[in-house]
């Protein structure tokens, strides 16, 4: 697979088969991901990937908080901007109609777009999950050298054939991931990331992209 194939194939997959991820294929993309950008090298993040027993548990852990209707955790950072301008906010509006379409759930039934949103502290069903924090000390640009990071994993994990979903929405049960992976305090949970084989039962529609020249300028020959 080259480069072109990995960016244009790799999304945000709901939907997993609980076919297993070997190590040796997790340590190979990891350690070439070491590679990212980074501003004069700091490397700012800190991934715990978790299978097996421990996975199990934390699914169990964040199933039940979910059930009981318990509280979110706090936010350490802010997902989006309180009010979305345009044209983000209709971007943001278009996904939303899109996924929960594919899905066959209504606008107005808030019941069924609970229900998927909480497959997400499932990991989607993903054998394979990674969690990502970042130094609490650390700026906006090492924020923006995670990202590189993230997408460097992503794009890693299409070239080994295997698909990834990145999700903030572990950021609002931190506190249950931290039980099970007790990171130092000075780290903040930026997204897990639920990683397997692509369970292809699974509807789903591609959100489109912005056509180039609204994100894009070119200046000069």
């Amino acid at each position: 697979m080259d480069v072109y194939e990995a960016v244009t194939s790799r999304r945000a997959v709901r939907g997993f088969t609980d076919r297993p991820v070997p190590r040796r294929v997790l340590e190979r993309v990891l350690s070439a991901a070491a590679w990212a950008p980074s501003g004069s090298n700091l490397q700012p993040w800190r991934s715990y990937v978790v299978t097996g027993g421990p996975l199990a548990e934390l699914k169990k852990r964040a199933g039940e908080r979910v059930a009981a209707c318990d509280p979110w955790d706090e936010r350490e950072y802010e997902m989006y901007p309180p009010a979305l301008k345009s044209p983000y906010h209709e971007r943001r509006s278009a996904f939303g109609h899109e996924r929960y379409s594919a899905l066959g759930i209504e606008r107005e039934d808030w019941e069924a777009r609970q229900r998927a949103a909480a497959a997400n502290w499932d990991c989607f069903g993903a054998p394979a999950a990674l969690f990502c924090y970042i130094d609490r000390d650390m700026g906006r640009p090492q924020w923006s050298d995670v990202g590189m990071y993230l997408q460097t994993v992503m794009l890693l994990l299409r070239a080994e054939g295997l698909d990834s979903c990145p999700q903030m929405a572990w950021s609002v049960y931190r506190r249950t991931v931290a039980e099970i992976l007790s990171p130092p305090d000075e780290l903040i949970l930026f997204c897990g990331m639920s990683i397997g084989f692509e369970d292809r039962t699974v509807g789903y529609v591609r959100t489109g992209r912005a056509p180039l020249d609204e994100t894009v300028t070119f200046v000069g020959g």
